[in-house]
């Protein structure tokens, strides 16, 4: 018995042993296998369908009078393809309306003498038109990621306006956008040394870059030490500027028909003529600005006059109502379409600045009457539009109740901006197809 139970041990102890060696060469196989290299496929990234790694790239502008057709049969496209990508455009892009200047991105396969197999059109920084001229042929709008950054802004003006927006590092567009809304309270082209001002508006982002300004929220210019405040507040389906009390910043005129630029001759009874060299009255407001810049009707009314005289040179005549006319004068040429009898709204362009007829530089020469005399248009009081109603003055008080309170706390620190944050409710962080032509 004794024999059998040694026997019977010793053939366990060589079974466990070998299944120790089975478990060992196991092992070592599977780390064997984890040490190979396993090569990876990786697949090239695609740009607009076209693997990179084989995507020939050009980039240029629009010319003048160019087409996206002209550029597409310049880079290889024939006649047909052209056609039947024109038609996917539609609903799409109006082709009519692209602009000189404007960036274009040609992408080809393989070989810089292909033909073209994408042509992407940058509208501004944020819309970009992607015309697949491949296999395939369809047309997208696609739009950057857009960040809103909620910003506050105050500052004293040393120089100009526009000088003091560059020192605080802050976007130009500021200044368009405070002289459009406080068109009708301060004049942009006589501001004082010291004059102040606060904003709060919503910025725009694409890529960590500055692409424009949304909107102003409130603002508080402090002009000749008064204060003029401003609210945004949508009423009626349409988006204005109120004071404090829900008075309406929008006036029967705007305070100048260009959007910016300088004073060089004021409403006088006796001015030296610069032509004439000799004395006179000069019943209107001279506005110097460089050839070719817009002018702007300051209010609602007909043309009564657009011809050219020796004089006045190319000039426009609006008649406002049964009290007020305006009359522009040295334009450079009047825009098409203005004529006796035409309709214009406030703030329309009629025609640029120039320096035809009696005129030894560029600049408008503007004229305000009344009933049927001259004056001078900035010594007019000019009546307001209409307020918030009665009836939404208590939803209007509530609604800048917050962003006054913000306002108020904003000081004046010197050549200082401040940033609060990104308004999640209105920050985009996706690049989605607006409209497509896509099969």
């Amino acid at each position: 018995m004794r024999i059998i139970g040694g026997l019977c041990i010793l053939a366990l102890t060589i079974f466990i042993h070998s299944c120790r060696e089975q478990t060992e060469r196991t092992q070592v196989s599977k780390d064997q296998i984890q040490r190979e290299e396993i090569p990876l496929i990786v697949e090239p990234a695609l740009i607009y369908g076209i693997p990179e790694d084989s995507a020939i790239v050009s980039k240029g502008r629009i010319r003048r009078n160019q087409f996206l057709a002209t550029i597409m049969e310049q880079n290889g496209v024939d006649g047909e393809t052209i056609y039947q990508v024109n038609q996917k455009a539609v609903g799409v892009i109006d082709l009519r309306r692209i602009k000189s200047g404007k960036e274009y991105v040609i992408y080809r396969k393989g070989d810089s003498a292909s033909s073209a197999k994408v042509l992407v059109y940058k509208d501004n920084p944020i819309d970009e038109y992607v015309f697949y001229l491949g296999d395939s042929l369809w047309v997208d709008h696609l739009q950057n990621p857009v960040d809103t950054v909620w910003r506050t802004l105050s500052g004293t003006i040393k120089s100009s306006l526009y000088m003091t927006i560059l020192e605080l590092k802050a976007n130009p567009e500021l200044v368009h956008k405070l002289s459009e809304i406080y068109a009708w309270e301060i004049d942009f082209f006589h501001l004082d040394m010291n004059d102040q001002f606060k904003i709060i508006y919503d910025e725009l982002f694409v890529n960590g870059n500055s692409v424009g300004i949304h909107r102003i929220h409130a603002a508080e210019f402090t002009h000749r030490n008064s204060p003029f405040q401003a609210y945004h507040y949508p009423i009626e389906n349409e988006e204005d500027y109120f004071d404090g009390d829900g008075e309406s910043l929008r006036k029967t005129f705007l305070k100048a028909p260009l959007r910016y630029s300088r004073i060089s001759s004021r409403y006088s009874g006796r001015r030296f003529h610069p032509v004439l060299k000799r004395y006179k009255s000069h019943r209107g407001t001279d506005y110097a600005a460089p050839t070719g810049t817009p002018i702007y009707s300051v209010g609602d009314g007909v043309i009564t006059e657009a011809r050219y005289a020796k004089y006045n040179g190319n000039y426009v005549k609006i008649r406002h109502n049964s009290v007020y006319s305006t009359q522009y004068l040295h334009m450079s040429k009047i825009k098409k379409g203005i004529r006796p009898g035409k309709v214009v709204k406030q703030g329309e362009v009629i025609g640029y600045v120039g320096s035809t007829g009696l005129a030894n530089g560029p600049h408008c020469c503007f004229r305000f009457w009344k009933n049927g005399y001259q004056v001078d248009h900035q010594r007019e009081k000019i009546p307001p539009t209409k307020p918030v109603s009665e009836e939404k003055i208590d939803e209007f008080y509530a609604y800048i109740k917050p962003i006054k309170r913000k306002l108020r706390k904003i000081d004046y620190p010197e050549d200082k901006i401040f940033l609060d944050t990104i308004l999640p409710e209105l920050a985009s962080t996706t690049n989605p197809v607006i409209r497509s032509s896509r099969p």
